[in-house]
């Protein structure tokens, strides 16, 4: 039986000790990042809530699977439903 890279048991880096201490060490930098830098930040703030409304359109979309693969509709067509 052969197993996929997504069906071994070894767990992932970021669930591993090295993987959680630097997501930490990330997070910590970003914090102190930001609270240097909010001025600069607030600035841009309308801007990048701007830019994110398409990227997480985007996001959605490549996800989303297409439609029509719904359970409920399985076995009609588009002309079946009322």
């Amino acid at each position: 039986m052969n197993l996929s890279n997504n069906e071994s048991n070894e767990p992932s880096f970021w669930r591993g000790p090295a993987g959680m201490a630097l997501a930490t060490a990330a997070l910590i930098a970003g914090f102190y990042l930001l609270r240097e830098h909010w001025g600069h930040v607030l600035v841009y703030w309308p801007y990048l809530l701007l830019l994110a409304c398409p990227l997480m359109h985007l996001m959605h979309r490549k996800g989303h699977g297409g439609h029509g693969s719904h359970s409920q509709d399985s076995g009609r067509t588009h002309n079946d439903r009322k």
